[in-house]
């Protein structure tokens, strides 16, 4: 635009051999340095110019102006140098068309600039008509540049409106590519990449530009254990087909990636394939979330190992496989022992570690053989499938058992528990998974009722004995509902004096059809069922009312479960009871066994001051057979430690021990401030022993029998002074039999028949008036031949007694052969 007014200038001097005058000359060059000066004002006055009057004069002075000098110049060259009209117009036009060019944008100053450059031309014609024709001209110009402003600003309003779409458009993708979480993609013809988001190119630790022309499959991991996902796109691209949501795993991730991709074919408006082009999203936080709802639905969160659901459908497929053949299956279900000591002591986060390690324990020992599995709390299950020899299940299970009693350090803490057993095995078992599951739980039972420990297997009694269980809880239930169960009471004597100084109160239960049931069968059935809470209250609330009709120095015991101890209640229970009946606290003795102390606790030392408070006599029952520890006589506050029976018997059998014990047991209580009573006294040399090892109290057959509560009632009224009343000494047990034997006496052959049998005699039928004292050789068997000597004799019996003890295995254990035939003895009840 700078080099238009010089260029006019040099043309028409040549063209028309007319010099400009100086005017027109200086015009020319103003015209030049103006328009050469428009680019450096219009950065100045973008760099530097707020105010738009400013602006306004700087757009003037550099397009206005320099269009006036211009139509000024070729005015006075055509008026004054003679220059020709038609090359005058000439450059004006040229001049408009240039001007109206570059400033298109800005109507204006481009209808300002045609007005500008033509004005001078009319003002120089001195014609009024050419001047009043340019007026109409430029009015026109104002008008037409009005309208062409209106236009323009409209115009711009709706592009600066699209762009703003647009731009929001470019914006929210390049959020939502920025993310990460989705992207975009386009290939060509050949599958090749012909654009990519930057951010999964990140995610694939390389840069966009450099995908650029790489196959787009190689986005993705297409290994062998994504084969599908490596078909369904090779089917679709090849096939030119859209495809929508494909789960695929990213490539050279540095950890697993999933996305979700989905593409459509491209073609151009003749219908070629021109490629696919498509967009993807990040499945990874959703995989995660469902393969962790799928691990919480199938294993359990604590350990790891499958959980009852998953065991359960893993023991449902191989039940039910079409192939009869590969239906066998083991099922082990374990229960650990002592556990809920560990958490009671050490708290339940310790109670976790702890089966953390037992799991990893259980997976190792069973290793490839099975499945293992935790149904909850401490059970756990181990499915073995295949025919697995029985043989091979019991050193299995022993080594399980012997593996997960190993001690464990929790804590800090060494922990030892121990594990039982149930094995069941299929079809042998059930053939279906409710049968397999209900016949190894039986199995457990048994396995626990033995005594902890130890394994056993399923066997058609143990479902008997489950059902007649469940009938004697029912039966128990009724009876409880009923008011069936009984006290009985059997009396306390003091040893000095051989006066009754109290009773303990034992429990009775006479069932309808079978007569009364021993509570060593009942009794765990109560405690295993919750029954022995409403059981153990009755009995507190019965012995109380029935110690109050009796003398003031009568006590009485009572037996208090584990499970009652536990009971934060129990305090308030035994003050009512003893409010009630309106007895002295100390007459009422609470008889408290060692197991309690299994939960060495706070809550244990708060029960023992919480009944101390309430004023009643405790006592330590079956001592020596339970935790058998010392620790805790420190500071329990025992009255009376009990003697159990099973130190009593057979203490005065020559080599016995027991008398030892009972001798340490009654100096330990001694020193402590403590009474003992020896239970389970039968004879009279056994309440000789103890009274001579300084029991203070007596309690057995020797004084009296158990008595309901109107027998002990009126034996109260005949007076407090106890006889006993027995035999002199305990003879070994005896079993009832009936076999034939043979006796040798002086070469002479007897044959006899045995009709009871103890480890130091027998009692023979068959021979006649022996006389005392006379010695045969007995042939038990034809391996067991023993010398006896009648000591006494009565029409065709006799009674004979060994020179030497039999073994128990010969006496009751083992069966007898004879002439070749078998006699089972069989044990008297």
């Amino acid at each position: 635009m700078a080099a238009m007014p010089v260029a006019w200038g040099v043309v028409g001097t040549v063209l028309h051999g007319t010099m400009p005058t100086v005017p027109t000359i200086l015009s020319f060059i103003g015209a030049f340095g103006l328009f050469a000066a428009s680019k450096v004002a219009s950065d100045w006055e973008r760099a530097f110019t707020r105010d738009r009057g400013q602006a306004v004069a700087i757009t003037v002075l550099v397009t206005l102006l320099p269009c006036l000098l211009i139509g000024f110049c070729f005015a006075r060259w055509v008026t004054i140098g003679q220059l020709n009209i038609a090359f005058a117009i000439a450059g004006i036009v040229s001049t408009n068309a240039l001007a109206a060019t570059l400033m298109s944008g800005r109507p204006q100053f481009m209808y300002g600039c045609l007005a500008a450059s033509w004005a001078p031309l009319a003002l120089f014609s001195n014609d009024y008509r050419t001047i009043g024709v340019f007026a109409v001209f430029a009015a026109g110009l104002v008008l037409l540049a009005q309208y062409q402003s209106k236009t323009e600003r409209v115009r711009a309003e709706r592009r600066q409106a699209d762009e703003r779409i647009l731009n929001r458009a470019i914006d929210i993708l390049r959020d939502y590519e920025e993310t990460g979480n989705g992207w975009f993609w386009e290939t060509d013809r050949r599958g090749l990449l012909t654009y990519v988001s930057d951010p999964v190119a990140v995610r694939l630790g390389t840069k966009a530009k450099r995908l650029i022309g790489r196959p787009i499959t190689e986005l993705f991991d297409l290994s062998h254990d994504n084969r599908e996902g490596e078909r369904t796109i090779s089917f679709h691209l090849s096939a030119r087909s859209a495809f929508h949501e494909l789960a695929v795993k990213a490539a050279h991730s540095q950890e697993d990636r999933w996305w979700s991709i989905s593409g459509r074919p491209i073609f151009d408006s003749f219908q070629n394939f021109c490629g696919f082009r498509g967009s993807g999203t990040d499945l990874t936080e959703k995989k995660r979330s469902q393969e962790h709802a799928s691990r919480l639905a199938h294993f359990d969160s604590l350990t790891g190992l499958a959980n009852r659901h998953q065991m359960s459908q893993t023991l449902e497929k191989i039940l039910t496989t079409p192939q009869q053949a590969n239906r066998e299956c083991a099922v082990f279900l374990l229960d650990l022992d002592r556990f809920k000591h560990v958490n009671d002591t050490l708290g339940h986060p310790a109670g976790d570690a702890l089966l953390k390690q037992v799991s990893q324990r259980l997976e190792s020992t069973v290793g490839e053989m099975g499945r293992v599995g935790r149904l909850g709390g401490d059970e756990f299950e181990v499915i073995l499938p295949g025919r697995v020899p029985r043989e091979r299940l019991g050193y299995l299970a022993a080594d399980i058992i012997n593996s997960l009693s190993q001690p464990y350090s929790i804590e800090g803490q060494r922990v030892v528990i121990g594990a039982s057993i149930g094995i069941a095995i299929s079809p042998e078992h059930g053939e279906t998974s409710e049968d397999v599951i209900r016949n190894a739980d039986l199995a457990l039972y048994a396995a626990k009722d033995g005594g902890r420990g130890r394994y056993h297997f399923y066997s058609n009694d143990l479902h008997s004995a489950a059902e007649e269980r469940a009938k004697l809880e029912q039966d128990l239930r009724d009876a409880i509902g009923e008011g069936a169960l009984e006290l009985h009471y059997q009396p306390v004597v003091h040893t000095a004096t051989e006066r009754i100084a109290g009773f303990e109160a034992l429990l009775r239960w006479k069932h309808v059809e079978h007569g009364y049931i021993s509570p060593e069968k009942f009794i765990p059935i109560a405690e295993d069922t919750g029954l022995i809470h409403p059981i153990g209250e009755w009995a507190l609330r019965t012995a109380c009312r029935d110690l109050a009709g009796w003398p003031e120095e009568i006590r009485c015991a009572v037996n208090v479960s584990p499970l009652q101890f536990a009971n934060q209640q129990l305090p308030a229970v035994i003050t009512n009871a003893i409010a009630q009946a309106g007895i002295t606290p100390s007459r009422l003795e609470l008889e408290i066994t060692e197991s309690v102390f299994l939960n060495d606790d706070e809550g244990t030392d708060a029960m023992f001051t919480a009944l101390s408070g309430i004023g009643v006599r405790l006592a330590l029952d079956d001592f020596g057979t339970g935790y058998s520890s010392l620790g805790y006589l420190k500071t329990a506050p025992f009255n009376k430690i009990k003697i159990d029976q099973s130190f009593v018997r057979g203490a005065t059998q020559p080599g016995s021990r027991n008398g030892a014990i009972i001798a340490s047991i009654t100096s330990l209580a001694q020193e402590l401030g403590m009474d003992t009573t020896a239970e389970g006294v039968e004879t009279l040399d056994e309440l000789d022993l103890v009274r001579m090892h300084g029991c203070s109290h007596v309690q057995g057959y020797i004084y009296e029998k158990p008595l309901n509560v109107a027998n002990a009632t009126e034996r109260l009224r005949t007076g407090l002074t106890a006889v006993a009343r027995g035999p002199q000494s305990a003879r070994a047990p005896r079993q009832s039999m009936l076999r034939k034997i043979v006796l040798e006496h002086e070469n002479q052959h007897y044959h006899g028949t045995i009709r009871n049998i103890s480890s130091t005699g027998a009692m023979i039928e068959g021979l006649w008036n022996v006389p005392p004292g006379t010695i045969f050789r007995v042939a038990l068997t034809e391996k067991i031949i023993v010398t006896g000597t009648t000591r006494w004799s009565k029409e065709d019996r006799m009674g004979v007694e060994f020179a030497q003890r039999l073994p128990e295995s010969d006496a009751g254990k083992i069966e007898l052969h004879v002439s070749d035939t078998t006699f089972a003895l069989r044990k008297a009840s």
